[in-house]
């Protein structure tokens, strides 16, 4: 068996939140790090809060996410506040300081109605003048067209806690309307499919989001291409957004 705690744990082997090592995570630990007080939208396992925390964060730290095997991951943090919940229900009048949403999770929002939704109720929930940083895949990069076994970097092994050795890849089942289907199967290491993960994402183009930010009330406060704070160019692989509510 193959249970969501251990998807959640085979999440923090793939993606192991480290600013030394991630240049996306050095981007965004001095933004947290600045603001009084944080929401991390789509937190997972909640990592990022954690290393704040232990980097001496002092203020108001909270994680949403839907996944509860995730949040179970991240309350082995006592010290951080952990919300069961999508991004649409982001409690409005909370007044933080900065919003966050990283690893790309904004593109799970995949119909209109879910980011307009999200929008207004992450909005909502930050205080005049708060900022909501996230970032999406540039659609012009192409980037599921590398989601597939054949291509070597696609292709994860971990040894997780109880010393397995998992594979880990991924395989597009369709590309439609700028929304792209995909499974993730995790196998074992004599090739046996232990689980098969399966998610959409939406990739929007700069001026279909810019479209969404305005209509729910954001400004754009800063915009790169890459974790540089490069600008956005036509080889660009990241939208990267820095949003303000006035």
């Amino acid at each position: 068996m193959f249970s969501d705690a251990d998807a959640a744990e085979l999440y923090d082997l793939l993606n192991p939140w480290d600013p030394a090592r991630a240049p996306e995570d050095a981007f965004y630990l001095p933004l947290v790090m600045a603001a009084e007080s944080v929401l991390d939208v789509g937190c997972g396992t909640g990592a990022m809060l954690r290393v704040a925390r232990e980097r001496g964060h002092r203020g108001r730290l909270t994680g949403l996410d839907p996944d509860r095997a995730a949040l179970d991951r991240a309350r082995r943090r006592q010290d951080v506040e952990w919300v069961q919940g999508t991004a649409a229900q982001a409690v409005a009048g909370a007044g933080y300081a900065l919003a966050t949403m990283t690893g790309h999770a904004f593109q799970d929002l995949v119909t209109d109605e879910d980011i307009r939704a999200s929008l207004a109720a992450v909005r909502g929930a930050l205080r005049p003048g708060g900022r909501f940083a996230f970032e999406t895949r540039h659609p012009q990069a192409r980037a599921w067209e590398k989601w597939t076994a054949a291509d070597s970097d696609d292709v994860a092994e971990v040894v997780d806690a109880s010393g397995r050795t998992l594979r880990y890849w991924h395989d597009v089942d369709s590309v439609s309307g700028g929304v792209v289907a995909f499974h993730g199967t995790v196998a074992a290491a004599d090739g046996t499919v232990l689980r098969v993960l399966r998610e959409s994402l939406r990739f929007l183009d700069v001026a279909e989001l810019d479209g969404f930010l305005a209509e729910a009330g954001f400004d754009i406060e800063a915009r790169y291409g890459d974790w540089d704070r490069g600008p956005v160019t036509a080889a660009g692989r990241e939208i990267i957004t820095i949003a303000r509510r006035p």
